[in-house]
């Protein structure tokens, strides 16, 4: 029975818009039918509003319509009729409204543009086309001028005008060189919008003469080139680096409109060295997520599908390592008119009501207009029937005369929208579409729909009958369509038989009978099963079937899923396939499937091949399935099923699982019920409501499932109303004004009968409200509009069906949509823990103007400057969240010594809210990070020049560096620690007093007020002697000469400061002796004051004589003690004049015993005389030879090299017979020929040497091929000489002559 319901009647224009949908007629497309029935005429093809059309080809404007009566078709030029018999260029095609303008026979074009329209009429009334403005494209020529080469200084900007003809439409430009090759193009080189190039700093290589502006017209597919522009770079060293400067757009700000839907290029391009790079925002908000896009190298920003929300301003920046420059294009999006709601055609009925919308937006709001047949409505003829209210016509009690087309036409200054409805008022009596005794065959227990298509006017209403003369059919086992087809949910044999369609309206009377037959299923009564073969055995499968005896099954087997191998040894009887002489690859699953035109099963077993067992063995497999199930005790939620179990195949049954299918909601899935113990062959079953069940059961053993059984009969419990209602029912706003409320729909079988609907309702919560509810289709979501904003609200969505409700659900708790937070947090305090931590306390905001869920809180800081610097640069937000309520944070990974700005915004799930004031804030001083550099330079026997950069992170005031060096000897000890304090100013130091050939390890790092930074280590060497040193020299009063600079490669901005080392105290030591017969070398390491003399003192060892004392010469360390007697022990110690007992240990050696001389004077023997005298001898006749040939004058080695090749192009060419010849030897005294290399004097000058490279070659500038020949053998071409007037000219080499042509 159906449910009535009010409707609130608060909008007039809802009520219309319902009286349209229940009133308005659907015809059918029926083709007989379409072609009885009168319609007023609808446009069906037109050309577009603006067609530009190629003036070299005929133009064709469309304008197809149909009706019926076929509509006649006139044509309008500006405005006023065009009457195309009186031109004869201009033709209809038959049976159609388009024209052929014929411009290839002598037509031009250009006459025949203007606005064209066209109408379509019959008796029904009349359509008219847009207005379709005709354009022929053109491409006009690049217009002459005089273009200048462009001189550039490096690293200046360059804007490269293309100014391309005014062209329609407006021509793609491009840019390429002369050999058709596009220019490449970069973040530093790029086209504009415009087409312009535009350089933002050239470089050398830019230099070329071939800069071409191509602009390509598409619509005639010719190209136009504007004369090469060239561009010179000159260098100037240094090369001036400068801060950014927008080349386009030009000032601070500019405007831009866009209309909605199109795509919104903005574009900035900037000069600057370095190379700036582009970013783009979007000033109080963000760039739309996915419509977004960048191009040209981030120099322009693409959105596309604009609407209004993208009006805004948008900022581009421009930004290099020197500053950053930026522009603000305000956009606005205007809107020409799209349709909210566009006029449908209106089928009605004599005397039925009906209405015609058409609403339009835009910016500005379109003017609505609208036309009768063509005609302005205000001067059409009147109709009684009819009222327009603005976007509305309503029509009353309407008439066959009230047929007419309507036009409804939306502008502004941006465009217009229009559209052609219809209103064709018919009165048809009914007619059945269906074809008469049409037979319905369906499988049993399944759905069957038996159609009854119809049409009228008015509506006709249809019922059908079971038999010629059975009673009206009703109830809940059938289901009737608004379309009129029956459907019975579940056929029964019973079903079978004629049933009648009747429809009628006041005009009449027809009835139709349509016959339905009900099928037994197709059976598959015995199935293949699993078997286990021998190789080499023979297996058959069994596929017994058992179906209607009216259809005609076809039975397929498969293997695998696939067709069976194609093979001999595979035989397919009438219900079986037997496989022969079975072998491994036959190991798989077989499926028997049967067909009929109307319903199909399958059944599967699985065929395993094994090896001969030696022995018979016992053969475990899963159980065969149950059979004979039977249902008992059938009540309206429960039911008794029971089996009778399968083999079990030497393995007993551990359980049964039962499982069902639904065939009204989910036919062929199968779902699981339950389960039941081995031993146990009945279960008692719970059922839901308006469930078509049918059961079947699987027995399982240890070895696996068996195959399902046979299903059940099918049971159909009866509906009821639902017993459960949604779950995950919420209630989040998606914007400030609105409630979604959202829920997890029922299931089919959840919903225990027909018409399955949700109740929604909702109500403000806190406040003395009531209940609004509304009852929605089986869908899962409904939008609540005009909510304050973030507001509680108590919701619950019950279910309902066509027999009642569900049980009352609970409430949940969910808020409307959120907005931005109103208030930014205040008191915001900053507290300094140390250089690098500091916490910052707010109060909270009040919670009612968060306006959505709090979130938390984010502090957003950045350092304005370093306080040690005193400079400015750009340094990134860093931005930290605070989750909750929190009132204070902490802020870590400061710099010391630094200036700091931060400001605390409240969160929500819609955004940030409006931000705090700055707050300021100073870090104090911290250590300082390790000296940039140290370097050591300028080593001599006594000193070291160190030099040093500051700290790259100074975090704070300098106070001073220190200093620490030690002395390293040969086995790495180190020796006494040296330290020194200097002041923060200075940058370079000189030690003095240091030992020669010494390593010394110097320990570095700077101080603060705070403490003492990481230090830097380094090492280095005095030199050893002073050989080819340059010594400092010492002025009087004038500290050390300028010397130790010129030999630092470190230029000093501040004399270094020297340092005197103390002397270490004095020591000899490492006293070595290396003795021979008659002499001794000793050696020693001296460590003391500079400019020590030495003495060495010997004796014969053990004895009582006083020590023989040997001056020696200089600072030495080392002296060879002569004259000493062979085989014997002295004694040796070394000291140092001036410095009273000291002296080095005692050291004592032994000379060698007195050997007899065995040595020869090599000189003095036969052979090695013999042997000089041969080597004489032999570099004799090596120069006489050579003089020789020298005198004899051969050829050179270029024309050896030219008769091995025999190249004409490279032959000298003898003047007087135009052969070729050689050059001439020395002794040749033929005249010489022009382009001699000899004056004429015949003397040669001294830098013309005979086997120079530069006589064969272009002057010095000689070339070399690649495989490193010289390219001068064979270039004819010569610098020219002075030569007592006369001048020297050769034939062109081929390279010359061949960049001579280019």
């Amino acid at each position: 029975m159906m449910k009535k319901m009010s409707i609130p009647t608060s909008k007039t224009s809802l009520v219309l818009f319902l009286c349209q949908i229940i009133s308005a007629l659907d015809v059918p497309l029926d083709s007989k039918l379409l072609e009885e029935l009168s319609q007023p005429p609808t446009i069906t093809q037109q050309s577009p509003k603006d067609y530009i059309v190629d003036p070299r080809e005929n133009i064709v404007i469309q304008c197809e319509a149909k009706g019926k009566p076929p509509p006649s078709f006139s044509w309008t030029r500006n405005g006023t009729h065009f009457d195309i018999d009186k031109d004869a260029q201009v033709t209809m095609k038959p049976n159609s409204g388009t024209l052929v303008i014929n411009i290839m026979n002598g037509g031009k074009a250009e006459a025949y543009e203007g606005v064209y329209q066209c109408t379509a009429r019959n008796e029904r009334g009349a359509a008219i086309s847009n207005n379709i403005v005709i354009r022929p494209s053109r491409s006009p020529l690049w217009t002459k001028e005089k273009l200048e080469p462009n001189h550039v200084r490096e690293g200046d900007s360059l804007v490269l005008h293309c100014r391309p003809p005014v062209g329609l439409p407006p021509p793609i430009i491009f840019w390429m060189d002369n050999a058709f090759q596009r220019l490449p193009q970069s973040e530093r080189v790029s086209q504009g919008l415009n087409g312009d190039l535009y350089f933002s700093n050239v470089q050398p290589e830019d230099t070329r003469e071939d800069y071409i502006c191509y602009a390509r017209f598409n619509h005639t597919q010719t190209i136009q080139q504007k004369q090469p522009i060239s561009v010179k770079v000159f260098s100037t060293k240094p090369v001036t680096e400068r801060q950014p400067v927008l080349l386009t757009p030009t000032g601070s700000t500019s405007t831009k409109v866009e209309l909605r839907g199109n795509v919104l290029l903005l574009e900035c391009i900037a000069a600057g060295l370095p190379t700036p790079v582009i970013r783009w925002i979007k000033e109080g908000g963000e760039l739309p997520a996915n419509r977004t896009f960048f191009e040209n190298f981030k120099k322009t920003l693409k959105i596309i599908d604009v609407s209004e929300a993208d009006s805004g301003n948008y900022k581009c920046i421009a930004r290099n390592t020197l500053g950053s420059a930026h522009h603000v294009i305000s956009v606005t999006v205007k809107a020409a008119p799209y349709w909210i709601t566009a006029p449908r055609n209106l089928v009605l009925s004599p005397g039925e009501d009906g209405t015609l919308i058409c609403r339009a937006n835009g910016n500005p709001k379109p003017s609505i207009s609208w036309l009768a047949n063509g005609v302005p409505i205000a001067i059409a003829p009147e109709d009684p029937s009819r009222k327009v209210d603005g976007d509305t016509i309503i029509f009353s009690h309407v008439q066959e005369r009230s047929s007419a087309v309507y036009q409804c036409n939306a502008s502004n200054e941006y465009g217009y929208l229009l559209s052609n409805a219809f209103v064709n008022v018919l009165a048809e009596p009914p007619r059945i579409l269906t074809p008469a005794n049409k037979l319905y065959q369906v499988i049993a227990d399944s759905p069957a729909l038996l159609d009854c298509a119809y049409f009228g006017s008015p509506k006709p209403e249809i019922e059908w009958f079971k038999g010629v003369k059975g009673s009206i059919l009703r109830g809940n086992e059938y289901i009737f369509h608004d379309n009129g087809t029956l459907e019975i949910p579940v056929a029964q044999k019973n079903s079978a038989g004629t049933y009648t369609c009747v429809a009628r309206n006041e005009l009449g009377k027809i009835q139709n009978e349509v016959q339905l037959e009900i099928k037994d299923p197709t059976m598959i009564i015995k199935q293949p099963e699993y078997k286990v073969i021998q190789r080499y055995g023979q297996v058959s499968f069994e596929c017994i079937i058992k179906h209607d005896s009216t259809l005609l099954p076809t039975i397929t087997w498969l293997k695998d899923n696939d067709e069976l191998p194609d093979d001999d040894r595979f035989l397919v009887g009438k219900d079986n396939l037997t496989i022969m002489n079975v072998t491994d690859k036959d190991d798989g699953t077989y499926t028997c499937i049967v067909n009929t035109t109307l319903d199909s099963v399958s059944a599967s077993a699985v065929l395993t091949v094994v090896a001969a067992p030696p022995t018979p063995a016992i053969i475990y497999a899963r159980p065969n399935p149950p059979f004979d199930l039977e249902l008992t005790g059938q009540l309206e939620r429960s039911i008794d099923l029971s089996w009778i179990p399968g083999d079990e195949n030497n393995s007993p049954i551990t359980n049964f699982v039962i499982e069902y299918e639904d065939a009204l909601h989910e036919p062929g899935v199968w779902h699981y019920q339950t389960e039941v113990p081995g031993t146990q062959t009945t279960v008692h079953l719970k059922l839901s409501p308006y469930v078509n069940y049918s059961f079947r059961v699987i027995a399982v053993n240890k070895i696996g499932r068996s195959q399902p059984s046979e299903p059940s009969e099918q049971y159909l419990t009866k509906s009821a109303s639902p017993d459960e209602n949604p779950a995950n029912v919420q209630g989040i706003g998606s914007e400030p004004d609105n409630l979604v409320i959202t829920w997890e729909p029922l299931k089919g079988f959840q919903s225990n009968g027909p018409g399955l609907q949700y109740k929604v309702s909702w109500r403000q919560k806190d406040v003395d409200d009531e209940w609004t509810s509304v009852i929605v289709a089986n869908v899962s979501k409904y939008i609540v509009s005009g909510t304050p904003t973030f507001v509680p609200y108590e919701i619950k969505v019950q279910a309902l069906n066509d027999l009642g409700y569900a049980p009352e659900p609970s409430e949940v708790i969910g808020h409307s949509g959120e907005d931005l937070p109103m208030v930014a947090p205040g008191n915001v305090q900053v507290h300094v823990i140390n250089s690098t931590l500091a916490k910052v306390h707010w109060d909270p905001v009040p919670l009612k103007t968060v306006r959505g869920h709090l979130q938390g809180y984010k502090v957003y800081y950045w350092k304005v400057q370093s306080l040690s610097r005193r400079s400015r640069r750009h340094v990134e937000q860093k931005i930290l969240t605070f989750r909750g309520n929190k009132t204070f944070g902490m802020l870590p990974g400061l710099e010391p010594y630094s200036s700091y700005k931060l400001n605390v915004r409240v969160v929500n799930g819609k955004g940030e809210g409006p931000a705090s004031p700055d707050k300021v804030f100073r870090t104090p001083e911290g250590v300082p990070s390790s000296p940039s550099f140290l370097k050591i330079t300028n080593p001599t026997l006594d000193s070291l020049t160190l030099e040093w950069g500051s700290p790259t992170h100074p975090n704070g005031v300098l106070t001073s560096y220190t200093l620490k060096f030690q002395p390293i000897n040969n086995t790495h000890e180190l020796g006494p620690l040296v330290e020194i304090r200097i002041p923060a100013n200075e940058s370079s130091l000189i030690l003095k007093n240091l030992n020669y050939s010494t390593r010394y390890k110097f320990y570095f790092n700077a101080q603060t007020s705070v403490g003492s930074g990481s230090q830097i280590t380094e090492e280095a060497v005095t030199i050893m002697d002073e050989a080819g040193i340059l010594r400092p020299a010492v002025g009087a009063g004038k500290g050390y000469s300028e010397i130790l600079f010129a030999t630092s490669p470190v230029m000093h901005t501040v004399r270094p400061t020297f340092y005197k080392v103390q002397p270490l105290y004095p020591r000899i030591r490492n006293v070595t002796t290396a003795a021979a017969e008659t002499y001794a070398n000793i050696s020693w390491e001296y460590e003391g004051p500079d400019h020590a003399n030495f003495y060495v003192e010997y004796g014969v060892a053990g004895s009582k004589e006083d020590w023989k004392k040997e001056i020696v010469n200089g600072s030495r360390s080392f002296f060879v003690l002569k004259g000493l007697t062979p085989g014997t022990a002295y004694k040796v110690r070394v000291g140092a004049e001036g410095l009273s007992g000291f002296r080095s240990s005692e050291d004592v050696f032994e000379t060698g015993p007195a050997m007899a001389s065995r040595q020869v004077d090599i000189a003095t023997q036969g052979w090695f005389i013999g042997l000089m005298c041969a080597v004489a001898l032999l570099i004799l006749i090596l120069l006489i030879v050579c003089f020789i040939r020298r005198n004899k004058g051969g050829k050179y080695p270029v024309k050896e090299k030219e008769d091995a090749h025999a190249d004409p192009e490279i032959q000298p060419m003898k003047e007087d017979d135009g052969t070729f010849g050689e050059y001439s030897d020395a002794e040749d005294h033929k005249p010489l020929k022009k382009g001699s290399r000899t004056p004429s004097d015949r003397t040669v000058k001294k830098e013309d040497s005979d086997d120079s490279l530069v006589d064969y070659g272009e002057g010095v500038n000689g070339q070399f091929n690649e495989d490193g020949s010289f390219i001068g053998q064979y270039s004819g071409k010569k610098e020219k000489e002075p030569a007592e007037g006369n001048e020297s000219s050769e034939a062109p080499s081929p390279v010359n002559a061949m960049n001579s042509f280019v």
